[in-house]
């Protein structure tokens, strides 16, 4: 079959309209951080799940290997064309219905193209909450945060995209439907199917809906900004939390003075508190389901603890929920103000949060001996143990040179130091064309032969997103 006619069977399928094979497809074809751009055969934008699984069906019988996307917010390379110019991008962005809702089972299915602000938003209109929170919310799609075991920011309290997933319905490498969108929480009969697609970035099969879970909405959400004098006081304020909110306890972010002085250099109007005077500072929300009342309680008891013991020498209270979230802004305005200053390397790693301080300690000793002047701009979700351990250039140094010249060693220099402490080199991006190499590396051979196995017998003939996750 030659391409012309391949593309119109494609065509034939999804409508013309939806086959883009020529003009600008730069939205489809570059990635999020800019850093590399491949060449799509076309781009396939299907509306409903038959149409996927006839895509699927019709680049299988041409040889053609497939790109799933969804916001394509994804920041290991995972969800663009390679350069060929022979791989066709499946996009589900049409595909965005909320296909239902179960009060009394507390779940909410949605097909794979939904945006996450759309579900958190359905979710409160309809008095639930949908906990799960990331920097692109509003572009991100579940579908995409599935493929990756998206996690953000209450992972402490809701767990990863996988522990918020009941069911999923997919298209396999075969181009056939599982019908698993059961809103069970229990279902004891053999291998867990769901979590083998979950997290698997579009390697085994696509994603096209999903059922998800609901939570009560709190009846009160309160957040404290908390100066600490180190990690390791992060860490003890971190255990009086727990002890303190318990499950209430449902954001725990540590923020870098440097990374906070970002924010401060580039984004004059956001008015970054407490954090001048010491190395740290912590996010924390409190989500009570008695009272706000209850909640400020709470907060106040903890923090007079925090400071008796003297892992908190300062804290606020956000007053109202504009201060909240003008708090959280900050938070996630650090990547924003740190791409102001220049190309810089980016990590994702989780470390067991009790060694975080003394992995910190080391890592930094490491990569300033190796790199002297080396900026360090340290934050991320110490409640679950996720650190966004991000390396920019010293002052008088060109970040690109920087980045093209030092990203290897300072890859290798940061990943032996996460494996010396029982870590993971990607603790919620995913592993995507970026780290590929270091997967292999840095991950039990035994492991990497059972994934293996696995993409053998799902995916034999290397059609779905191949490349990623594993090396071809």
């Amino acid at each position: 079959m030659s391409m012309q006619a391949f593309l119109d069977s494609l065509r034939q399928i999804v409508g013309t309209t939806y086959v883009l094979s020529e003009g600008d497809l730069s939205a489809w074809e570059l990635d999020w951080r800019k850093r590399s751009r491949g060449k799509a055969l076309a781009v396939v934008r299907p509306a409903s799940t038959d149409e996927v699984a006839r895509v699927v069906q019709a680049c299988s019988a041409a040889g053609v290997s497939l790109v799933p996307q969804g916001g394509n917010t994804g920041l290991v390379g995972g969800s663009t064309p390679d350069d060929s110019g022979r791989q066709v991008v499946l996009s589900l962005q049409r595909m965005n219905k909320v296909r239902a809702m179960d009060a009394a089972n507390l779940t909410m299915t949605v097909e794979a193209g939904c945006i996450l602000q759309t579900l958190q938003e359905t979710a409160e209109k309809a008095g639930f909450l949908f906990p799960l929170s990331l920097a692109a919310e509003g572009s991100c799609t579940i579908g995409g945060n599935l493929g990756s075991n998206a996690g953000g920011t209450q992972v402490v309290r809701y767990g990863n995209a996988r522990d918020l997933c009941l069911g999923l319905e997919v298209v396999t490498a075969a181009g056939e439907v599982w019908e698993g969108l059961s809103g069970l929480r229990k279902d004891n009969t053999g291998y867990d199917l769901r979590d083998l697609f979950i997290g698997s970035e579009g390697t085994l099969g696509i994603i096209t809906a999903a059922t998800m879970k609901l939570y009560p909405m709190p009846a009160a959400q309160l957040t404290a900004w908390a100066a600490v004098p180190s990690m390791d006081d992060a860490v003890t304020l971190l255990g009086l939390a727990h002890r303190h909110l318990g499950a209430g306890l449902t954001g725990f972010e540590v923020m870098g003075q440097f990374a906070l002085g970002l924010v401060a250099k580039h984004f004059p109007q956001q008015r970054v508190p407490l954090y001048q005077d010491t190395p740290y500072c912590v996010l924390l929300e409190n989500s009570d389901h008695e009272s706000e009342s209850h909640a400020r309680e709470q907060f106040e008891r903890l923090l007079e603890t925090a400071m008796e013991d003297g892992c908190v020498t300062d804290a606020v209270v956000a007053e109202n929920l504009q201060q909240a979230h003008q708090l959280w802004h900050i938070r996630e305005s650090i990547p924003l103000a740190q791409a102001e200053e220049g190309l810089n390397i980016k990590h994702d790693i989780s470390v067991p949060v009790s060694l975080i301080p003394e992995f910190v300690r080391v890592t930094d000793k490491l990569l300033g001996e190796a790199i002297p002047g080396v900026r360090l701009v340290n934050f991320g979700h110490l409640g679950d143990g996720n650190l966004h351990y991000n390396v920019q250039a010293p002052v008088a140094g060109d970040a690109a040179d920087f980045l093209r010249e030092q990203e290897e060693r300072v890859n290798g220099l940061v990943y032996d130091s996460v494996q010396r402490f029982g870590g993971s080199i990607s603790a919620e991006h995913g592993v995507g064309g970026l780290k590929v190499d270091k997967l292999e590396k840095h991950k039990s051979p035994v492991a990497v032969g059972m994934m293996r196995a696995i993409k053998q017998a799902l995916d034999p003939h290397n059609r779905m997103n191949p490349g990623r996750v594993l090396r071809a």
